[in-house]
């Protein structure tokens, strides 16, 4: 890994570091290509929205991109990550007026995912954890992850790819590590997040690509049941593409609708 704290090359932080004694902060996940942070403009949008929630100061994109790129010479294919703190503060939780950010940038190589996931779908479960409900905090991409690190401990099978989350009230929210979209006919539906969950870059850019296909993409109170009565299911992030869901549960989903494939198409093109 390769990594830059605050412009200098390093991995350590102090321990009185806001983001390590609060989670008081936000994250991106990049996926580099060819040295390049691919569909750039739409992660660092995302970034600014999530830090003007929060009241972290704004981050200056020429810098952050030139340090992604220093990081990433050379690098086929790797991923990126940019994790912004409110700096070192004094004991409690009141937001220090002249605090001083922390900013890290990282570059590790690429793990990769098995490709027949995109192809042949992939099999997900029901977790048990449920997510609170906090409209403050809804969509932001927040250090404090904690519901859902517990909710991917609820299972280590390798053929169980991802794992689905409700909230207290019982709606479909997303998975663990990226939201969540039903076809039905020429419409696609995907959980309102204005309660909870993870507003990923990928479905911002859904919203706005999925016109050129015909299709209307549209948020929705979903209920469980609603996921078996539609015509594909499949999921979003910056790292896996699309994946479409072939099984939830051990039950099978209906295959064969174009959507996810004629929107991978789609994605493949994009920089």
């Amino acid at each position: 890994m390769a990594m830059l704290i605050n412009g200098q090359p390093g991995e350590q932080i102090s321990a009185l570091d806001r983001g390590l004694a609060y989670g008081d902060g936000i994250y991106r996940t990049i996926e580099i290509r060819q040295g390049k942070p691919r569909l750039w403009a739409w992660q660092y949008q995302r970034l600014l929205a999530d830090a003007a929630r929060l009241k972290l100061p704004l981050l200056d994109e020429a810098l952050l991109l030139a340090e992604i790129v220093q990081l990433a010479a050379g690098v086929e294919q790797g991923v990126a990550k940019i994790l912004l703190t409110r700096g070192v503060g004094a004991r409690g939780y009141a937001m220090p007026a002249d605090s001083q950010p922390t900013r890290l940038v990282s570059v590790t190589p690429w793990a990769g995912y098995p490709q027949g996931r995109a192809r042949d779908g992939v099999n997900v479960r029901w977790c048990d954890t449920r997510l609170s409900c906090q409209p403050l905090l809804a969509g932001i991409k927040h250090l404090n992850r904690l519901e859902n690190v517990l909710a991917r401990s609820e299972w280590s099978d390798p053929d169980i790819h991802e794992g689905l989350m409700l909230d207290q009230r019982g709606l479909l929210i997303e998975a663990t590590m990226s939201n969540v979209y039903l076809v039905e006919g020429q419409r696609i539906v995907t959980p309102r997040l204005d309660q909870n969950g993870v507003q990923g870059m990928l479905r911002d850019w859904l919203f706005a690509h999925v016109p050129q296909l015909g299709y209307q993409l549209d948020e929705a109170d979903i209920a469980p049941a609603r996921l078996w009565q539609a015509e594909q299911v499949f999921l979003s992030n910056s790292l896996i593409g699309l994946w479409p869901v072939a099984r939830i549960a051990g039950q099978a989903l209906p295959a064969g609708h174009p959507c996810c494939q004629q929107l991978q198409a789609l994605l493949v093109l994009q920089a």
